[in-house]
């Protein structure tokens, strides 16, 4: 397993970090205590979660998913052993309110003002059963600005969200406290990355150690503007979504609805990986993995893996089957042919899935 270090903060985690988000919604406690077993006997040091999860977020599951980590860490003792990264949630998305999260602050609102965020921290390590958290991130901006698949950039002149100065300051209180080790941004921007690290460097508040945005075969949107930051500003990319929800093993092509899969379930709350000319990617992608000798999931996380700009890439198992084949994915390497037939692919069908 390859372990790289997290943006400059010193913290070493490996090549695949997995991620729960499914756990007390698709996945029982068992079933989490079963795939972190595996994953830690398989060079896996890194765990990421999130205060809304189980995904689809809502009241009954909201977090479950930090109760079972947090069970299992009672269980074995093995805090030591891990690297684990939450993140707090921001405001409202797509017509989705989170009121149910922090009813007792902003009047039910979620934001990344100082007050959210050191309540929530505390209510995450509470679940977890830790006194700390490695990497805490913001879950997605505050500020109505693209990300979730929003493409065409509208300014509004009277947004009234969170500066990210106040944001950045709360973060510097749970580092000092001893809370916090490191901070990250998720789901974020060229223009907020830069902002947060030009905040950082005038006002010594904490550096932004990673970004965690989606990237796969059908969402290269990070090589446009955020990859180059990644490499030269050292913020790490901990890539979400390898699979596109699972589309890129090619398991739903041609309608097929696999029991207990994640867009069997919740296809109509997760759009974002079935559109038209995401299914007309989606069986080239196949094609070319059957092409090449490879299985479509081995191709998919090959990919992801490959990129220099990637620290990590985050698995979202449903099985222990399912995150051994991403660990099998590391001994494929693609061959300079396979990667430029996968590039014509996307110079034909560019951001099917942004």
């Amino acid at each position: 397993m390859r372990i790289n270090e997290l943006g400059r903060t010193g913290i070493r985690v490996s090549e695949i970090c997995l991620g729960t988000m499914t756990w007390g919604e698709q996945n029982s406690e068992a079933d989490g205590h079963a795939q972190l077993d595996h994953a830690l006997a398989n060079g896996i040091n890194f765990v990421d979660t999130a205060e809304m999860y189980a995904v689809p977020g809502r009241k009954e599951t909201y977090g479950a998913t930090e109760r079972i980590i947090g069970s299992w860490l009672q269980k074995t003792g093995r805090r030591q052993d891990i690297i684990l990264a939450t993140k707090i949630a921001s405001g409202s998305r797509g017509g989705r309110s989170f009121d149910y999260m922090r009813p007792h602050l902003n009047g039910g609102e979620t934001k990344l003002d100082r007050a959210s965020i050191l309540d929530a921290c505390d209510a995450s390590l509470k679940r977890l059963k830790t006194d700390y958290i490695d990497l805490y991130q913001l879950h997605w901006p505050e500020r109505p600005t693209n990300c979730f698949g929003r493409l065409r950039y509208k300014h509004d002149p009277d947004d009234k969200s969170t500066p990210l100065e106040e944001s950045l300051s709360a973060l510097k209180e749970l580092v000092d406290a001893g809370k916090v080790r490191a901070v990250g941004l998720s789901n974020e921007t060229p223009w907020g990355v830069m902002e947060c690290l030009r905040l950082a460097d005038q006002m010594g508040l904490p550096r932004i150690a990673s970004i965690q945005n989606p990237y796969s075969l059908l969402n290269r949107s990070f090589e446009v503007g955020l990859a180059e930051m990644a490499i030269k500003a050292e913020v790490s990319l901990l890539a979400y979504s390898p699979l596109a929800f699972g589309t890129l093993t090619g398991k739903y092509i041609g309608g097929a609805k696999p029991a207990g899969a994640r867009l069997t379930l919740f296809g109509d709350i997760f759009p974002r990986y079935q559109g038209a000319n995401a299914k007309k990617a989606i069986e080239r992608y196949v094609a070319t993995a059957r092409a090449f000798g490879m299985d479509a999931t081995t191709q998919a996380h090959a990919f992801v893996l490959s990129q220099p700009f990637v620290t990590s890439s985050i698995v979202g198992a449903t099985s222990v089957d399912q995150l051994q084949a991403a660990l099998d994915a590391r001994k494929a390497g693609l061959t300079a042919e396979h990667l430029a037939a996968l590039d014509a692919i996307d110079n034909d069908i560019t951001f099917p899935c942004p």
